[in-house]
Formats: C-alpha cells, sequence, structure tokens
C-alpha cells in the first residue's frame, strides 16, 4: 500500500466518523420528533392530520357550548326579572299584611278593653257585669282578620302546623264544656279570643335568630294569663289553669314550627351566598389556571425554539462542540417534559370538576374533634389552606390529606354526605365544618382513596407556642437589640 492509498483510507475513516456523528444527531433528531408525534398522541403524519380534524372538532364543540352558556345567560336574567318581579309583588303583600297586623292589634286592644271594663272578678260571690243579653255576642269579638303564616307556603310546614293548630281548637272544645253558666263561658270566651290574638302577635313579629325571644313571650303571655285565673273566680281558677298550662306547649309548638319557615329561608339565603362565593372562587381560579397556562405554553415554547435553534447549530458543529450541544439538547429535553407534565395537570384542573378535596384543622380555634372539608381548583392547594387561615381565625390550618381528584366536586359532596349527622352548622349546609375523630377520618380517607396520604399530627405550632409563652413575638427589633448584636 502506498502512501497515498494510506491517505486515501485515513479520509475515508474521517468522512466512515463524521458520518457516524451525523447519523447519530439525525437519530436524535428522530427521536425528538417522535416524541412531540408522541406527545400529540400521534405516530404518523396521517394521525397528526386526523389529530387536527379532532382538534377542529372540539373547536366547533367548544363553540356550540359558549352559545348553550349564552342562551344559559340570557335565561338567567329572564329568571331574574322575574325574581325581581315576585320581590315586587312580595312588598306589596307585606305592606298589606302590615296593615292587616295593625288592625289585628288594634282587635287586640278592644278585646282587652272588654275583659278590662265589663268583668270583674271577687272572691264570692262572682258576678259579672255583662248583660245577658250580650252574651252571644261574644263570638263578635273574635278576630276578622287572620294573618297568613309563612309556614304555610311549605307544605311540610303547613301540615305540621294545621294539626298542632286542631289540636289547640280540641284543647279549648274540652275544656269549654267545663263551664255551664252564661258568665263563665263569656270569660271563657274572651281569654281564648285574647290569647288567640297574642299569638298571633307573636307568630307575626317572629324573626330568624328570635325563636328564644318568641318563646318568652308565649311564656310570659300565659304566665299573665294565670295570674288573671288565681286573682279570679277561685271555682274556675284551677281549670282555667289546667287549661293555660296545656295551651302554652302547643302555642311554643306552633311558634316552633312557623320559626322552621325563616331557618329555610336563611338555609336558602347561605346557599346563595355560598354559591355566589363559589362562583367568584371559580373564577379567579379559572383566570389563575389561565395566567398559568399561558406562562406554561411560553416556557414550553421557549424549551422548543431552543432545541429546534441547537439542533440546527448542530448541523454546521466540529464533533465536540456538536457533543456539547447534543447534552444541552438531552437537558432541555427533560425540562420540557416536566413543562409538559405541569401542561397537563393545568388542562385537568381547567375541566370544571377536577381539584383538591382537603381535610384540614385548626385545634387553637376550634378544638381537636372539629374538621374543615372542602375543596379547590388552586394549582397549588396549599396556597387555598394558607388563605382561609389568614385572616379570619387566629391560627393557621394543619392539613391532614390533600386528595387529588379528576371529579372532585362528586368527591366533596360524597364526603359531606357520609358525615352529615356530624355537621356543626345543621342550618348552613355550606359550612364545611363536621364534628369527627382524626381515626375516623383516617378511616374514610383509606376507604374513599387508599392511594391518598394522610397526616394524624395536628402540628397547631403558633397555637402550642401561645399556650407555653407568655412572650408576645412581634417582627420589631429594639434599638438596644441591635445595640447588642454590636
Amino acid at each position: 500500500m502506498g502512501l497515498l492509498d494510506i491517505f486515501r483510507a485515513g479520509k475515508i475513516r474521517q468522512e466512515n466518523e463524521a458520518l457516524k456523528l451525523q447519523n447519530n444527531f439525525l437519530i436524535q433528531k428522530n427521536a425528538f420528533l417522535d416524541k412531540k408525534l408522541h406527545d400529540l398522541g400521534c405516530e404518523t403524519y396521517e394521525q397528526v392530520q386526523q389529530k387536527c380534524v379532532e382538534v377542529q372538532k372540539q373547536i366547533g364543540q367548544h363553540e356550540i357550548e359558549l352559545d348553550n352558556l349564552a342562551k344559559r345567560y340570557e335565561t338567567a336574567n329572564a329568571d331574574l326579572a322575574e325574581t325581581t318581579n315576585s320581590l315586587s309583588k312580595t312588598e306589596k303583600q307585606l305592606q298589606s299584611a302590615n296593615q292587616r297586623l295593625r288592625k289585628s292589634k288594634e282587635l287586640y286592644k278592644a278585646v282587652t278593653s272588654c275583659v278590662e271594663n265589663f268583668t270583674t272578678f271577687d272572691i264570692s260571690p262572682y258576678n259579672c257585669k255583662i248583660p245577658d243579653v250580650n252574651l252571644k255576642e261574644a263570638d263578635e269579638l273574635a278576630p276578622s282578620v287572620i294573618l297568613k303564616l309563612h309556614s304555610m307556603d311549605v307544605q311540610s310546614l303547613r301540615k305540621a302546623y294545621r294539626e298542632n293548630d286542631r289540636q289547640i281548637e280540641s284543647v279549648m272544645q274540652r275544656y269549654a264544656q267545663r263551664y255551664t253558666t252564661k258568665a263563665n263561658q263569656a270569660i271563657y270566651k274572651l281569654m281564648t279570643i285574647a290569647l288567640r290574638a297574642e299569638l298571633q302577635n307573636i307568630l307575626t313579629d317572629l324573626k330568624y335568630e328570635k325563636l328564644d325571644k318568641a318563646l318568652e313571650n308565649v311564656r310570659s303571655m300565659t304566665a299573665k294569663y294565670l295570674q288573671i285565673a288565681s286573682d279570679g273566680n277561685q271555682s274556675i281558677a284551677g281549670t282555667l289553669t289546667k287549661f293555660i298550662g296545656e295551651l302554652e306547649y302547643l302555642f311554643c309548638n306552633a311558634v316552633k314550627i312557623e320559626y322552621n319557615y325563616y331557618v329555610k329561608k336563611e338555609q336558602a339565603r347561605q346557599e346563595q351566598l355560598a354559591l355566589r362565593e363559589q362562583m367568584r372562587q371559580e373564577a379567579e381560579e379559572r383566570k389563575a389556571l389561565e395566567v398559568e397556562k399561558k406562562k406554561v405554553e411560553a416556557e414550553e415554547k421557549k424549551y422548543q425554539n431552543e432545541i429546534e435553534k441547537l439542533f440546527a447549530q448542530a448541523e454546521t458543529a466540529n464533533d465536540v462542540e456538536k457533543e456539547k450541544l447534543q447534552a444541552r439538547i438531552l437537558e432541555l429535553q427533560a425540562q420540557l417534559s416536566d413543562v409538559a407534565v405541569q401542561k397537563e395537570r393545568i388542562a385537568s384542573l381547567a375541566n370544571g370538576r377536577a381539584g383538591n378535596v382537603y381535610i384540614i384543622s385548626n385545634l387553637g380555634s376550634f378544638g381537636e374533634n372539629m374538621f374543615k372539608i372542602g375543596m379547590t381548583r388552586r394549582l397549588e392547594p396549599q396556597d387555598r389552606i394558607d388563605e382561609l387561615g389568614s385572616a379570619s381565625v387566629p391560627f393557621k390550618f394543619d392539613v391532614h390529606s390533600f386528595i387529588f381528584s379528576n371529579d372532585a366536586v362528586g368527591l366533596e359532596a360524597k364526603l359531606h354526605e357520609m358525615l352529615n349527622s356530624k355537621r356543626v352548622n345543621k342550618v348552613n349546609r355550606r359550612k364545611e365544618f363536621f364534628y369527627a375523630s382524626i381515626d375516623e377520618l383516617e378511616k374514610l380517607v383509606q376507604e374513599i382513596e387508599p392511594t391518598a396520604e394522610f397526616n394524624r399530627t395536628m402540628i397547631a405550632e403558633e397555637y402550642r407556642q401561645s399556650q407555653s409563652s407568655d412572650v408576645i413575638y412581634t417582627d420589631d427589633i429594639s434599638d438596644d437589640d441591635e445595640d447588642e448584636e454590636e
């Protein structure tokens, strides 16, 4: 072999090595492109084209959903207008009811005046100033206007109230049969009229969170009539005492039945408030997710552009530079993969139902057997927990479990239903606090989601520090402290 042949052989070997490097580079580039196709769920160019068609279909579906939402919005506006009209009618009915109430109160005053001016109680004999000719007209003193109660608008309450009212009427009729003289019958009739009128006034003045006051008014009323009975004719005082005692229970029951309407009304109001708050939070969460999505997409685009740029540089680079570029490409591809995972998570959270169900406690604020169970669509669920503990309670919340679910709404509802009997607030079901032990909750989480982590420890760091020290911690640094440090 001559010198020329040796030179040619060396050149061929160099060209062969260069071709090997170029081939490796092309393999890597091909793998990168394959990965991009795989991320799109495609293996071939035809599948990419099919994917594009599917995406166009999805866009069409989203446009249909958007149209449906627009129609729902129009319907909601119509419902709002109808509700406004209904409110206006209700206000007019309220004005009318107030007018009837004033008439009823005037009637009650008239009945009271009648009792005070036309009856007298002596120990013996018993005298009545009411002439016999007027006794038959006692029924005419009964209230001519009976105010409609709110409980009559609710089927279950209407049934309960009418049944209670039948019992009241039964008691009144039973005791009425015990009085045979015209004078006693008149006294009894006037008393029942007055008692009915006073009960009606109490029911009309009833408001939410005023149940105890209304019951107190019933007891004060019956005590007043018991006093009248004890100061009056002793021959009927004992019977009247038993009569009023039986009525007190039934009158209190009437108040409780009517009060249930206000409880239901408050429940509806609180649910509406909670729903609006939920919608507000969801809007904020969607906005935050959209921001994160754009951020991730920008980061993804940045990595892709940089990788493509490095591939282009590698085509003209020497062997040493090409090796460095390939290493950098692999590093960027790994980072791009992490971004893809983050992007997928954001897409999952943005689907409307996905999110994290959380179980939290606040030992210092609520004790060791009270927990809050809620859900959030925040990308970082801890942000929501920190927000809950920032200002509304004295101490921070401890997290016992975060349970991610593609149907977090359904999972939250399921947990609430399973713990329904342990609700702290039984009036407002939107309040998500429950009485339970840490053992019960751990068992519950294991049954629903065995893979979910559960932390049994109530750290309650700030609370325990507050209990163990009289020092008031502050962020301020005094001048004396600064001098000591110097």
